[in-house]
């Protein structure tokens, strides 16, 4: 091979290697710049603090979405709380992607969990795995307080659903329209014919 080819070769060679930098490079700092512009918005929320939502079936009740995409970007958590009157129940259901966590602020709550079945009090965690059944009722004589969190975005699109905001007025949906909203939360509701409420 002669030198000229050597060069030549050398030549497009590092022409190629400089090429490749510059592309990765650039590549880099359009990630960056797009994932900055995507990125979740710090939040510093005191208790009723958040997006307040009411239930639409009875028994009247509300709900307060703090951590969402819609509310702070977030892509990867999904948190809120709720109060609990005597009585108040989350329906036998399971979510289809997301774990969940719910934590007992005040009260004591009945839970159905999988294979599991107990009371748990204030302080007290129910750690929820995705395609899991749960049921959760305050079967006391006082409020319940809980925190929950999802471990990616999805259920909240059935809380909003499900739900309006303080000023609007309150209607029920029809059975189709509770389908739709369980199919956009990615949450089965094992009692077909109960109108799941949360």
């Amino acid at each position: 091979m002669s030198s000229n080819s050597v060069r030549t070769t050398f030549a497009i060679g590092t022409l190629i290697f400089v090429s490749v930098c510059i592309f990765q490079t650039r590549s880099a700092q359009s990630t960056t710049v797009t994932t900055s512009q995507t990125a979740a918005k710090p939040l510093l929320l005191e208790k009723n603090d958040g997006e307040r939502r009411i239930w639409r079936e009875p028994p009247p009740g509300d709900f307060i979405l703090k951590v969402s995409p819609k509310n702070n970007g977030s892509q990867r958590l999904v948190m809120g709380t709720e109060d609990m009157a005597p009585g108040d129940e989350f329906p036998t259901h399971k979510h289809l992607g997301q774990d969940e966590i719910l934590y007992i602020e005040k009260g004591t709550v009945h839970v159905h969990l999988g294979d599991q079945e107990r009371d748990l009090h204030a302080g007290g965690t129910v750690f929820i795995p995705a395609f899991t059944w749960v049921s959760v009722k305050n079967a006391g004589s006082e409020a319940v307080s809980v925190v929950f969190v999802f471990s990616a975005p999805g259920f909240e699109n059935h809380m909003r659903c499900d739900s309006v905001l303080p000023k609007e007025q309150v209607t029920p949906l029809s059975s189709e329209e509770q389908k739709a909203c369980s199919h956009e939360g990615h949450v089965i509701y094992k009692d077909l014919e109960q109108i799941p409420k949360k």
